[in-house]
């Protein structure tokens, strides 16, 4: 089962969610600030950080910030409010999803599950390099080289990347890719959808403003081009 880092000030909160991962076998530790939450990442070496958006001193946005400056370790964001815009906030700084407080420990798993579901390359599948301009995509491999440079790509990131680039030119709206890329139902929030759009042109668009490869077809959703 995956090992958890758990950052989360309430201690009821806390608590609970420790114990509800703890009896579904996964091996957790939890703290209660984005500082401990920080060493515990370094010590810890966990899976994926579940990681509070509201906490004392150095707050949930910041700890994300730092953790994918340091690599793509998964990131899931809780929060207690659904509409705030601390969640794009959290989001654009590379969280991976985000669960909003309070949460079943079934849903807070699930949501674990499909953010860790294809990280590990398919068994079988040949490593073959395919060229999209000056993009270079091992779809085996999970690998991504823009301008001979290797990008380094947080797991939605990469899974919204591998997805769009199997079918170059097709239309899928924020829905779709919320289905196939998050695993969430029909009815969900498309902030994730536009804020990883977002981080993935910053890093593999020459021109994130007219972007070349993510490209956004309007009032439908978005396509992989050059077409």
């Amino acid at each position: 089962m995956p090992r958890v880092v758990l950052v989360e000030d309430d201690p009821s909160v806390r608590d609970g969610v420790e114990m509800g991962l703890l009896r579904r076998g996964h091996d957790v530790l939890a703290t209660a600030t984005g500082e401990a939450g920080l060493e515990a990442v370094d010590t810890f070496r966990p899976d994926l950080l579940l990681l509070d958006l509201m906490l004392p001193g150095m707050d949930g946005v910041e700890v994300c910030r730092r953790v994918r400056a340091r690599g793509q370790l998964p990131i899931i964001m809780l929060t207690a409010r659904g509409d705030d815009v601390d969640i794009v906030v959290g989001l654009d700084a590379g969280a991976d999803d985000y669960v909003v407080k309070p949460a079943r420990t079934e849903v807070i798993e699930a949501r674990i599950r499909a953010v860790l579901r294809g990280v590990e390359a398919p068994a079988g599948v040949r490593h073959l390099v395919e060229h999209h301009g000056g993009l270079a995509v091992d779809r085996a491999g999970h690998t991504v080289v823009r301008a001979g440079e290797p990008v380094a790509l947080a797991p939605s990131e990469l899974k919204l990347l591998l997805f769009l680039s199997a079918e170059p030119g097709r239309v899928f709206s924020r829905q779709d890719l919320l289905e196939e890329v998050w695993d969430h139902s029909y009815h969900s929030d498309v902030r994730l959808v536009d804020a990883c759009v977002r981080r993935l042109r910053v890093k593999i668009e020459d021109r994130p403003d007219t972007p070349r490869y993510i490209q956004t077809q309007r009032g439908f959703g978005y396509r992989f081009g050059p077409l």
